[in-house]
């Protein structure tokens, strides 16, 4: 006879269909956002380039970062985080109300006075916390608030120090290309000047500077025009730098009309004065070697090859056994 389920076993069994003790849903895996492309404004420089501008700000970083703890007589520490491309009003419109911009320009032949300028930003709490350092202080920013303003002293403070950086920023390139960075002002109202257009395409450059009691942070705008006269001038380059390697044949070409004694030597003896006074033809020196001694061929007065006495097209001839192709080994053989 078939089990009757009481009221409370069936109350519990459909307590337990409608989610009761049901098993807990799985958890979906949070949907990966992906950046949308703008087909109207399409990328201008390409993943090598970003990855080589990467490589620049990384050899900056350490530039820089030598610079500050020497100015600074304190430990820095300097990093990039990222670097990419966007527009300039999306760098624009994340800038608070009162920050002050460095501007600096490119010093390169072919770039044009009105170029668009490079930007330099630094966080209120790292430019305080240098400037407090670069007065005898210790660096404490706990206590700025986020509208602070920079005061007259402040702003010849800021001036100093970001001229240190734009000057620094060269020789980041030099791996690349010479380039000179001019410092030309320090801009306190950079949304009422138009220094960039808005829809120009920029590369960002964003790096963490940390101190021992205090983070903070620095921006590098390159406008997109100054990277492809940069680009422009790197690609114009290199072919030349590489087809200085191509003038070898030119060179050995010359070379071989070039004219070198070349000496067989078969042995060393000595002889008295007297004894060479009195050698005839058909006399016999004897240099102390063996029939089947090696013959050295010096060149300049160094052994480079040695042989073996022949005989070809019934001239005598050496027969190249071993080549010193080091100095080192030269020299050896030379005191042997």
């Amino acid at each position: 006879m078939a089990e009757v389920l009481s009221q409370s076993q069936i109350d519990a069994l459909l307590n337990s269909m409608h989610g009761g003790n049901a098993a807990p849903p799985k958890e979906e895996a949070p949907e990966k956002k992906y950046r949308k492309y703008d087909f109207k404004s399409p990328r201008k420089f390409t993943k090598d380039r970003l990855k080589m501008l990467r490589g620049i700000f990384d050899n900056y970083s350490r530039i820089i970062n030598t610079r500050i703890n020497g100015l600074l007589h304190a430990t820095c520490e300097v990093e990039v985080e990222t670097v990419e491309e966007q527009r300039y009003y999306e760098f624009s419109n994340a800038l608070q109300d009162g920050a002050v911009l460095t501007v600096a320009n490119l010093a390169m032949k072919g770039s044009g006075d009105d170029e668009a300028p490079m930007l330099m930003y630094l966080t209120t709490s790292a430019m305080v916390s240098m400037m407090d350092r670069l007065l005898g202080g210790v660096g404490n920013v706990e206590e700025i608030p986020d509208d602070y303003e920079y005061t007259d002293l402040d702003l010849c403070l800021y001036d100093n120090l970001t001229q240190e950086f734009v000057k620094c920023m060269g020789e980041s390139w030099n791996n690349y290309i010479d380039l000179d960075f001019v410092h030309e002002r320090t801009e306190t109202n950079p949304t009422l000047v138009n220094l960039i257009g808005l829809d120009e395409t920029v590369v960002l450059v964003d790096m963490k500077l940390k101190f021992s009691n205090c983070d903070g942070g620095m921006s590098v705008v390159l406008p997109g025009s100054m990277l492809t006269n940069i680009f422009t001038k790197i690609s114009r380059d290199t072919p030349e730098r590489r087809s200085s390697e191509d003038h070898s044949d030119r060179i050995m070409g010359h070379l071989r009309d070039s004219s070198l004694d070349v000496v067989a030597e078969l042995g060393r003896t000595t002889l008295r004065l007297r004894d060479i006074y009195g050698l005839n033809v058909g006399d016999v020196i004897d240099l102390s070697q063996k029939k089947d001694s090696a013959v050295f061929l010096r060149i300049g007065g160094k052994k480079w090859f040695d042989g073996m006495m022949g005989i070809s097209d019934k001239h005598l001839a050496v027969k190249i056994k071993q080549v010193y192709y080091h100095a080192e080994r030269r020299d050896i053989a030379e005191n042997e």
